[in-house]
Parts: structure tokens; C-alpha cells; sequence
């Protein structure tokens, strides 16, 4: 995939997020992934697997260490579509 832009993987890991998510929270680009979403190091793998698969990506897991929010998710993602 050429390089996208940050809304466009935005509403992608939010879908996904949503998916998830063992909440009801809405999924926003300030929303932490473990202590408002519920999920645990398992779920954050499956996300993380089905967003390598959907952007053609391979997501380095020390990456997973500095982040907390979507938003930080999301620029990890865009930071690795453009490399």
C-alpha cells in the first residue's frame, strides 16, 4: 500500500479497535488501548496481526512498548507504511 494518510488508517484501526474492544467506549484517537478498551496482550496481537495483513505492513513489537492511544497505534502505522 503507497502511503496513507492519518485519517484514512484512523477510521481502518478504529473499525478494528471497535471490534475488539471489550467496551463501549467510543473509539477515538485519544482512546488507551488497554485501560479504556479492555483489551489485554492477546487482543492488541490479533489487532496488531490484522492490521500488518490489511497495510501490507510488518509491525516491529518493541514499537508496542510506547503505545497507549489509537492515536500513537495509528502513527506507529503510518511511520511503518512510509518506510
Amino acid at each position: 500500500m503507497s502511503k496513507a494518510d492519518f485519517a484514512t488508517i484512523l477510521e481502518e484501526v478504529r473499525g478494528l479497535v471497535a471490534r475488539f474492544s471489550k467496551t463501549q467506549v467510543e473509539v477515538t484517537e485519544e482512546t488507551e488501548l488497554i485501560s479504556e478498551l479492555g483489551l489485554d496482550s492477546l487482543l492488541v496481537m490479533e489487532i496488531v496481526q490484522e492490521v500488518e495483513d490489511i497495510f501490507d505492513i510488518s509491525f516491529p513489537l518493541n514499537n508496542l512498548a510506547e503505545t497507549r492511544t489509537v492515536g500513537d497505534f495509528v502513527r506507529q502505522v503510518q511511520q511503518e507504511i512510509g518506510d
